[in-house]
């Protein structure tokens, strides 16, 4: 990021991001916000399948393996593909912070082509609040934790109420996602992306 002021840098008067005294402990996995979500839904047979963990603050880790129905150029992950990886690493972080959010603005740069087959190792972390502005950036690394950093993203999630969702969101399966029995899932089901 350069060092002038964008709409991904947080104002002066900005507050740290808190984590909620209710959110999953360091290493836990963060399951599905919604099964038929393409980032991390369980019944999207060409999603990512994407498979966050708590980490440590307001923060969060997850892999997802590149297969060959991602690609883009022959052999490598199509790069709106990287990109929504990168959308919905960061938007797992709302979960942490118990609050419904959807991404404002997502900025993402490539450094270097993902392969077919490789795994990509995501990490995400909310670095500030401004109202209902939440400030969070993400790396994705090839092969490992450590491995070399491949793509890179600032984003800037909104905070909305639930209602953002029953007005704009299909009538039925909203309806569905409200009538889950299970707390958490009904409430995650709202957290991210629309």
């Amino acid at each position: 990021m350069s060092a002038t002021k964008t709409s991904l840098t947080p104002p002066d008067d900005a507050v740290p991001p808190e984590r909620h005294p209710d959110a999953p402990a360091p290493g836990e996995p963060l399951g599905a916000h919604y099964a038929q979500c393409f980032g991390c839904g369980t019944e999207q047979p060409h999603g990512l399948h994407l498979e966050a963990r708590a980490g440590e603050g307001v923060s969060v880790t997850a892999e997802f393996t590149v297969r060959p129905e991602h690609q883009g150029a022959p052999g490598l992950a199509h790069g709106g593909l990287l990109a929504t990886a990168m959308d919905e690493i960061l938007g797992s972080l709302n979960w942490l912070m118990h609050t419904i959010s959807v991404t404002g603005r997502l900025e993402t740069d490539f450094l270097q082509p993902v392969p077919v087959d490789s795994v990509l190792h995501l990490t995400a972390r909310a670095t500030a609040r401004h109202g209902r502005k939440i400030y969070c950036t993400a790396t994705g690394r090839v092969g490992g934790p450590d491995g070399p950093l491949a793509v890179r993203a600032d984003a800037l999630f909104i905070e909305v109420k639930v209602e953002h969702f029953v007005d704009h969101g299909r009538k039925d399966e909203i309806e569905a996602a409200m009538a889950d029995p299970d707390t958490v899932r009904r409430a995650r089901a709202f957290e991210v992306n629309p």
